[in-house]
C-alpha cells in the first residue's frame, strides 16, 4: 500500500484480502502501525512521525523490517499466497527497500496507492476510523482531530507519489484517485494481479444496505428433500407476503430485487410487487445424482458419498455436481455486482446464502459450509469501515430447519482418503444425474407466467463496455 494517512489505504488492505481468503488465494494484511503501537505503548503526539525526529525514525525503521520479516514467514513457511503490506510507504527509499526485499527472497510486488484530496473525505475517515484507534484512547475528539492533521503534514512534506510515466514506469501498481473516481493502473503482471485491479474498480464507499434471506419454504423442504425446483408450502407463501411488508416498512429508494431462476425465489419475489431480476449464478448447489433426494435416501443409496462430503463439506464436489468451492467460483460476479450496488435484497438458498455471507463477514472456507441461515429470516448486512454489521430478523412465519451441524467425525479433521475435487465418482457406475426442471417446455412456461421477471445471466461484460439497456446486466 501507498499513500498518506486517512486515505482508506487500510479499508482497501482489509477488504481486498476478505475477498482473495474468499476466492481461496491464501492472504494476510500486515498492518505496520500495530507493530509500531507494540513497540511504543504510549502515543504521545505527532511529534512522534516528525521527519527530523530521528530516534521516531529509527523505531518506524524496525517496525517495517519486523513487519517484512513476518511477511517472509507468512509466504515461505505458513502456506500465505499474497501479503499486503499496510503502511504508508510515501518515499521512493522505503518503497524501494521494499522492493529490495521482494527481490531478494523471490516475490512479486504490486503497488496500490490511494490519492485523495477532498478534505470532506479525509475529515470523514479520520472521524471514522482514525479518532477510535488506540493512539486517541484518552483524548478528546477535537484534540485528537487536530494531532491527527499534524501528522499528516509530517507525512505531505516527504511525500512522493507512485509515478508510473517517469520514475516508476517499471512497477506493477494502480493508483485509485479520489475513492474510485478514477484509476491509473501500470504493468499488470499476472492473472491475480488483473483480479486484484478489477476488484478495487468495483468497489465503493456510499452508505447502503444489503439484504440476504432465503425462499420461503418449499414442497421440498417439507419432504426433506435436497435440490430440485419445486414450489413454495403455504406457509412459504406466507413468508413472501410478510416479505412484502418488511420490504415496505423498510422504504429503501432504488431497492434492487435478485432471485435465481428457481420457482421458489421467483414467487417470493413476486408477492413484492417489485420488479426483479433473475440470476443463474444464483441458483442452489447443484446435488447432482443426489438431487431431489432427502440425507436418509443418500446415506442409504451413496454411503460412500454421504460420509465423504462429512468429512470436508467445502471441498466436497457432489457426483455430477458441485462443490461449496464451485459455488464460491459461481458467485464471484454476484459478489462484484454486489459491490457496485447500493441497497439490493437477494432472495436466494441456503448454500448460496452460506457463500454471500462468508465473503462479507470473513468467514473461512472451514466455517462456511455450516453457517446458519434459517428459512423465513431476513439478514441485513450494512458495510463498516472495516466490517459488517449484520442484524438477523425472524419474519415469524415457522418453518422447517434445514441446517445440519458439522458431524463429530468432521471435526477430528479430513479423511486421507477424501475425494477433493475429483469430477470421478468412487461409487460406481454412475446413476444418471436428474435433471432440474422436467423439460424445456415447462421452464418456458414457467418463465412466461412470470410477467415481472427478467431473466438475469451472470454478466461477461467488463467496466466501461457500452451496452443497451435490454443486455445491460444489473
Amino acid at each position: 500500500m501507498v499513500g498518506l494517512p486517512a486515505r482508506g489505504k487500510t479499508y482497501i488492505s482489509k477488504k481486498l484480502t476478505r475477498y482473495l481468503n474468499w476466492i481461496g488465494v491464501p492472504t494476510k494484511v500486515f498492518n505496520v502501525g500495530e507493530y509500531r503501537r507494540e513497540a511504543v505503548k504510549h502515543y504521545s503526539s505527532y511529534d512522534f512521525f516528525r521527519p527530523d525526529n530521528e530516534e521516531a525514525m529509527k523505531v518506524r525503521r524496525q517496525c517495517a523490517l519486523a513487519a517484512l520479516r513476518d511477511v517472509k514467514l507468512y509466504l515461505t513457511e505458513e502456506a500465505g499466497q499474497i501479503a499486503v503490506f499496510d503502511a504508508t510507504n510515501t518515499t521512493r527509499e522505503r518503497r524501494g527497500m521494499i522492493l529490495n526485499f521482494a527481490k531478494e527472497n523471490g516475490f512479486k510486488v504490486f503497488f496500490i496507492e490511494s490519492v485523495c484530496n477532498d478534505p470532506t473525505v479525509v475529515a470523514t475517515n479520520i472521524m471514522e476510523v482514525k479518532l477510535s484507534s488506540p493512539d486517541y484512547r484518552d483524548c478528546n475528539s477535537t484534540d485528537a482531530m487536530e494531532d491527527f492533521m499534524k501528522r499528516i503534514n509530517c507525512y505531505q512534506a516527504s511525500y512522493q507519489p507512485l509515478d508510473p510515466d517517469d520514475y516508476d514506469r517499471e512497477l506493477s501498481l494502480i493508483k485509485v484517485i479520489d475513492v474510485g473516481r478514477r484509476f491509473l493502473v501500470n504493468r499488470v503482471q499476472d492473472h491475480i494481479q488483473s483480479r486484484i485491479v478489477y476488484y478495487l474498480m468495483n468497489i465503493h464507499v456510499q452508505p447502503r444496505t444489503i439484504y440476504l434471506c432465503r425462499h420461503g419454504e418449499s414442497e421440498f423442504n417439507l419432504k426433506g428433500k435436497i435440490g430440485g425446483d419445486s414450489g413454495l408450502s403455504n406457509r412459504g407463501k406466507k413468508f413472501a407476503l410478510a416479505l412484502n411488508k418488511f420490504v415496505e416498512e423498510q422504504n429503501l429508494k432504488d431497492l434492487k430485487v435478485w432471485t435465481s431462476q428457481l420457482k421458489r425465489t421467483i414467487q417470493t419475489a413476486e408477492a413484492l410487487q417489485l420488479p426483479y431480476e433473475q440470476w443463474k449464478a444464483l441458483n442452489e448447489i447443484d446435488a447432482g445424482v443426489c438431487e431431489e433426494m432427502t440425507y436418509e435416501e443418500i446415506r442409504e443409496q451413496h454411503p460412500e458419498e454421504f460420509a465423504l462430503r462429512d468429512q470436508d463439506k467445502y471441498y466436497y464436489r457432489y457426483p455430477s455436481g458441485e462443490s461449496y468451492q464451485d459455488l464460491v467460483q459461481r458467485l464471484e460476479p454476484v459478489i462484484m455486482e454486489l459491490e457496485r450496488q447500493e441497497n439490493v435484497l437477494v432472495i436466494c438458498h441456503q448454500a448460496v446464502m452460506r457463500c454471500l455471507l462468508a465473503y462479507f463477514l470473513d468467514k473461512s472456507a472451514d466455517e462456511m459450509p455450516y453457517l446458519k441461515c434459517p428459512l423465513h429470516t431476513v439478514l441485513k448486512l450494512t458495510p463498516m469501515a472495516y466490517g459488517c454489521r449484520v442484524e438477523s430478523i425472524s419474519l415469524n412465519i415457522e418453518a422447517v430447519n434445514t441446517h445440519r451441524e458439522r458431524p463429530e467425525e468432521a471435526k477430528k479433521g479430513p479423511n486421507p482418503l477424501m475425494r477433493r475435487n475429483s469430477v470421478t465418482p468412487l461409487a460406481s457406475p454412475e446413476p444418471t444425474k436428474k435433471p432440474r426442471i422436467n423439460s424445456f417446455e415447462e421452464h418456458v412456461a414457467v418463465s412466461s407466467a412470470l410477467p415481472g421477471c427478467v431473466p438475469q445471466e451472470v454478466p461477461t461484460q467488463l467496466p466501461g463496455q457500452n451496452m443497451n439497456n435490454s443486455q445491460k446486466p444489473l
